[in-house]
């Protein structure tokens, strides 16, 4: 027995295809025999397993779970859900030695794929491309192992309302605040949490809908945002909370319903706890604005700049100790009173929470921030071949300058009046670039220097990529 996987759907931080051409419930199956072997190999048995709101979920569940007891694991399934109440099932309990969510996260309709966690830590990079080698070769243990069913949605809430003690009720009593889960798996949980908390709460398409009837679940897109732009207005609340498809990426918006990015929230978030950890280290990733790490420094926390990539920042946190990060994409990882992994939903309770803390509203906080000028992420088609190659070259000529580079994850420059950034997509044949400055010319001449590199190595800002 062995398998090929198509070569597109072994990434860098998930698995990912388009059902019925790259992926199906053969794929599944080896990916249930290809972790299970492994966890058994590293002295484990015990898997939790979790899917998403798809049409195709659940025929991936059920082939995932055959090839997981096929090679000696017993399972836990915890249906339907998010991806964080996956991560929380793995994470609460000691028994469970790993944990596999079924999600197609924030993509279309017709994709879906594997989140993993592997004895506590992210299941990424070379471990995919093990299961892969392992496929092929049909290097798989056999057993029998066996099945049951849990509800964890009940502990999951009680463990998401921790992130509100020590806070004034009265405060949060005031608090009129929008959810828009986008028809996404964090529906359901979004509804019995929002039954829980103090003051007035409007929510929109809790129904989980694979379909995505009403806008796609990506909060990082300004038009998927308009619905909550719209419920925030008419209803005079004080800000918004909005999901991606699986509920582990937040966005929000405040009262006036100026968009929240990444970075912004992560500037709140880390005001709010340096107040109380001073001293420590935040990570962000290399997409993130300056003034979130000048904003850090300015608290007396230490800012560190890092990888993009859920599972990269997830490792750089154990490994420095860090209680918080966050990526502009809406992964925010809390792991001074969490577990450390990304938790849309949590993050939306600990937004409640600094606000109360700090004694402003998102809106006070949202216009404290220093007016930056950025860009939007910019992606375009770079021939798989080229993508590294073409970041080295503008490294290498950067090196003869005396450009300000850093150089964590492709190239980002800095200047008194800005910084731009070029980086390749660990994920996708694309190149990802963004640049921000205080003033329209300064942004104008950064991204000039953008152009002047890609253009150095044969290259130009051609048609946008899709995520």
């Amino acid at each position: 027995m062995s398998h090929q996987f198509h070569p597109t759907v072994l990434r860098e931080y998930d698995i990912r295809g388009i059902i019925g051409e790259t992926l199906g419930a053969e794929d599944a199956r080896a990916i249930g025999r290809g972790f299970g072997t492994l966890l058994r190999r590293a002295g484990g048995k015990l898997v939790a397993v979790g899917y998403d709101g798809r049409v195709s979920s659940p025929m991936l569940e059920h082939a995932l779970v055959e090839g997981l007891t096929a090679s000696g694991c017993d399972v836990r399934k915890i249906g339907m859900g998010a991806t964080p109440m996956l991560y929380y099932a793995e994470a609460s309990d000691e028994q469970v030695d790993g944990g596999i969510q079924i999600t197609g996260s924030h993509n279309p309709a017709n994709y879906n794929g594997f989140k993993m966690v592997f004895q506590g830590r992210p299941f990424f990079g070379a471990d995919i491309q093990t299961l892969g080698r392992m496929a092929a070769e049909g290097d798989w243990d056999d057993g029998t192992g066996e099945v049951h069913a849990l509800d964890v949605m009940d502990a999951y809430i009680e463990r998401l309302l921790t992130g509100l003690e020590g806070v004034d009720p009265e405060e949060l009593g005031k608090l009129r605040i929008g959810w828009d889960a986008g028809n996404g798996a964090a529906g359901p949980a979004l509804e019995l949490l929002a039954a829980r908390l103090p003051g007035e709460h409007h929510l929109l398409f809790t129904e989980v809908d694979g379909n995505f009837p009403n806008h796609h679940p990506d909060p990082t897109v300004p038009e998927n945002l308009k619905d909550l732009q719209r419920l925030v207005a008419e209803k005079n609340l004080h800000f918004g909370v909005a999901f991606d498809g699986d509920g582990d990426r937040i966005g929000a918006i405040d009262g006036e319903g100026r968009i929240i990015w990444g970075d912004q929230l992560l500037m709140i978030y880390a005001e709010d706890l340096l107040q109380r950890q001073p001293g420590v280290t935040i990570i962000a990733d290399v997409k993130a604005s300056r003034a979130l790490f000048d904003q850090v420094a300015a608290h007396g926390g230490k800012p560190l700049m890092w990888k993009t990539g859920h599972s990269l920042i997830k490792s750089k946190m154990k490994e420095t100790g860090s209680p918080l990060a966050g990526e502009m994409s809406g992964h925010v990882f809390f792991a001074d009173t969490y577990y450390g992994y990304d938790d849309a939903l949590y993050a939306g309770i600990r937004l409640i929470a600094a606000c109360a803390r700090l004694g402003k509203s998102v809106t006070e906080l949202r216009s404290a921030m220093p007016a930056m000028l950025n860009t939007p992420e910019m992606r375009f088609q770079v021939d798989e071949s080229r993508k590294f190659a073409a970041i080295d070259e503008v490294k290498d000529r950067l090196s003869k300058t005396d450009a300000d580079v850093n150089d964590t994850d492709g190239v980002r420059v800095t200047s008194d009046d800005g910084w731009w950034l070029l980086r390749a997509s660990n994920t996708q044949d694309v190149l990802v670039a963004r640049a921000e400055s205080y003033t329209q010319e300064g942004l104008d001449r950064l991204m000039g220097q953008i152009d002047e590199q890609l253009a150095a190595s044969g290259l130009e800002r051609g048609e946008q990529a899709a995520h």
